[in-house]
């Protein structure tokens, strides 16, 4: 069996991984993704074409691999938001999500690194905030928890606190989407999920 590799230094999407029992190698990806312009394509094509450039920069540094990557942002009225520049950001991302239901989107490529077969989709999944007060806001971007996170916030930490309710995907919410990443990878390229974990491949 091919070795996977997870195309992402996020921590987050590497427990979502060893949560399903695949074994893997991280090669983060060092691609432009200035290349790909959010303002020209919806936002459910521009994760999908993120991840695709995040896989095919990694694919050329490896020979024999399945690669999988991700690109998750927030979105809100057709604004994306992707992680603060710096606590001031972060502050006024907090306040335009405040009170606000907002949909997380994240793009995942599977490729084969070998005959460079792709394939890319999209999962979405909904968040409704609190009405958040200024002191909430400030104490939050304090934690400094915001500061690496689309949308300035994290559902499965302290975030989590400033959340009304989510539907969908949570896995999705927090990187990666696993029920679509396992079909993609079982339909496409014949990885059979429940066979790895009990190491029958």
């Amino acid at each position: 069996m091919k070795k996977i590799i997870l195309a992402s230094a996020s921590p987050r999407r590497q427990e979502i991984l060893k949560n399903l029992g695949i074994d893997f190698e991280t090669l983060v990806s060092d691609a432009d993704e200035g290349k790909i312009d959010k303002n020209s394509v919806p936002v459910s094509i521009y994760v999908q074409e993120l991840a695709l450039l995040k896989a095919t920069a990694v694919a050329e540094k490896v020979k024999n691999a399945i690669i999988i990557s991700a690109d998750t942002v927030v979105c809100l009225g057709g604004e994306i938001l992707g992680k603060p520049k710096d606590e001031e950001n972060a502050k006024e991302m907090l306040r335009f999500l405040s009170g606000k239901c907002h949909s997380v989107f994240t793009g995942i490529c599977v490729m084969d690194a070998r005959t460079l077969k792709s394939v890319c989709s999209r999962e979405e999944s909904k968040v409704y905030f609190k009405e958040l007060s200024e002191e909430r806001i400030a104490d939050y971007v304090k934690t400094g928890e915001p500061l690496d996170k689309a949308g300035a916030y994290a559902v499965q930490g302290l975030g989590g606190m400033l959340v009304e309710k989510t539907e969908g995907d949570f896995l999705n919410i927090i990187g990666l989407p696993a029920n679509r990443l396992c079909d993609i990878l079982e339909k496409e390229f014949q990885f059979d999920i429940f066979k790895e974990q009990n190491n029958e491949i």
